[in-house]
């Protein structure tokens, strides 16, 4: 009996519909403003955009410390945030690593993991700065 009901219940997976979400990457445009003197702080503003047609107005928050100094503005910031399946996927914080450097115009990459989500990000803009740095970065709903 016991193997006729084991039997009819593995047997009953082959019939059921399986639903996985789908991840898609969607894209990031943003600016930020910050300091860093062994201790870095920025924020900024972004768009989020999907191909699924989803967007969404964040807020960017960058807290790390590493061998880093300056001050500059990222103008023209983008970056993709991979492993989206539903809008709110795009928001919390994770631990981060970025490097920057500029002697009047400026340039930085920056990546964060957080499970199966990723943010990559890369900026140019205008600043005195060079360094790199580890620490959270946090996108928020403005």
């Amino acid at each position: 009996m016991r193997t006729k009901i084991l039997g009819l219940a593995v047997s009953s997976l082959f019939f059921m519909s399986f639903s996985t979400a789908h991840a898609e990457d969607c894209d990031l445009k943003y600016t930020m403003k910050g300091w860093a003197a062994f201790y870095k702080t920025y924020e900024g503003t972004g768009t989020v955009t999907c191909p699924s047609g989803k967007s969404a107005n964040v807020k960017l928050s960058l807290k790390a410390g590493g061998f880093t100094f300056g001050a500059y503005e990222v103008t023209e910031g983008k970056g993709k945030i991979r492993g989206v399946t539903k809008i709110d996927d795009i928001y919390g914080s994770s631990f981060m690593m970025d490097g920057d450097a500029g002697f009047i115009k400026s340039v930085e990459g920056r990546w964060a993991p957080k499970g199966a989500r990723t943010v990559t990000q890369s900026g140019k803009g205008k600043g005195y700065d060079l360094g790199w740095a580890m620490g959270a970065l946090s996108i928020q709903k403005p």
